[in-house]
């Protein structure tokens, strides 16, 4: 990778961007993409669009959402204490004894989730979010009131760090990753010229309500769409393996399942042959449980199909990856984009 698309994807990972909350790291996005894109749009849900031959008949978008987990400030008591409720599906769990950062009205403060003393009885058993309680070091409420509101964000106060063999551990890989991914993508085919229009999106919102995701499909209208997100690894002590095969270093993962257009799948796999590269195989039988699900409904209806990033410890504040799989989906997806001739009939039960 690029020292230059690294520090970039860094930059991503170092900018809290709850759902709901992700203007700041979406100007850093279209920042990024305004170098090299033909045109950079925006709409009123937030989301930032990449484009590239934005006068071509067929288009196809690829979507990578920019939110991530996190908590939202719902009530202060009087001593100055914050509780939260959940943005997305963070889990409690591994919150005790972690910092935060409150993102308050009037700027950004450091807080922890307080535990008790395993002196005084430790945290109890089946304790819930709503337990939760952040402490800013505020002496009542009148203090804290001053720099946090009802309905501010949280996030976990946690830098992304790179580990051994070129693994990335940190928050909010999912899906940060994915934005970025596009982003790159975007990047390679300005130096190419894909004959087809390419619109890659900063969706917003996927981890509360995927609108953005349905905004940016609607707006753009394309006529085929593939979302990046990530998957669950099951390469690591503990996870049952009727969860799946997916292991870190192995490559991209391709959904099989009634939502995903299987032609699109097919150049997908010709790509990755054709690249020598290995991929990986995940099922959504039913719904992707990503962008995908909300692009496909667009308009007359979108084929789509999903390529994701194994990921260890979703939604946990340590989220691991690695960058050769995140290199070799880049590599896959502007291989495959590059074949396409404007030409191509998406319909399954057509030749």
């Amino acid at each position: 990778m690029e020292k230059e698309s690294k520090a970039f994807l860094m930059e991503l990972l170092r900018t809290p961007s709850p759902s709901g909350m992700e203007m700041k790291i979406q100007k850093k996005w279209m920042n990024y993409v305004k170098e090299f894109a033909d045109e950079v749009r925006t709409d009123s849900a937030g989301n930032v669009i990449g484009i590239i031959n934005p006068h071509a008949p067929f288009r196809i978008m690829l979507a990578g959402h920019c939110d991530e987990i996190g908590m939202i400030v719902s009530h202060i008591n009087d001593q100055g204490f914050v509780y939260v409720d959940k943005v997305g599906g963070i889990s409690h769990k591994p919150a005790i004894g972690m910092k935060v950062e409150v993102l308050g009205a009037n700027g950004t403060i450091t807080g922890v989730i307080g535990a008790n003393a395993e002196h005084h009885g430790g945290v109890k058993d089946g304790f819930e979010f709503s337990d939760l309680f952040i402490d800013c070091g505020a002496r009542n409420r009148e203090e804290i009131s001053k720099l946090v509101q009802v309905g501010d964000f949280a996030v976990y106060k946690r830098e992304a760090e790179i580990l051994q063999n070129e693994r990335l551990s940190g928050r909010g890989l999912d899906n940060r990753t994915g934005a970025f991914i596009v982003a790159e993508v975007l990047k390679r085919l300005s130096h190419t010229k894909p004959r087809v229009g390419v619109y890659a999106v900063s969706t917003v919102n996927e981890e509360t309500n995927m609108g953005g995701a349905y905004f940016a499909g609607a707006g753009i209208k394309p006529n085929m769409a593939i979302a990046c997100d990530v998957t669950f690894a099951t390469d690591y002590p503990g996870v049952d393996r009727k969860h799946g095969d997916v292991k870190l270093d192995h490559g991209p993962v391709l959904a099989k399942g009634a939502p995903i257009n299987w032609k699109i799948n097919r150049w997908l796999e010709e790509s990755a042959k054709r690249l020598q590269m290995d991929i990986q195989y995940e099922l959504t039988p039913r719904r992707t449980g990503t962008d995908a699900d909300q692009i496909r409904l667009t308009g007359l209806g979108v084929p789509i199909a999903l390529v994701s990033l194994p990921l260890r410890y979703m939604h946990s504040p340590v989220e691991t990856a690695s960058f050769k799989d995140i290199d070799q989906e880049i590599d896959l997806l502007t291989d495959m984009i590059l074949q396409l001739t404007g030409k191509e009939n998406l319909h399954p039960v057509e030749d």
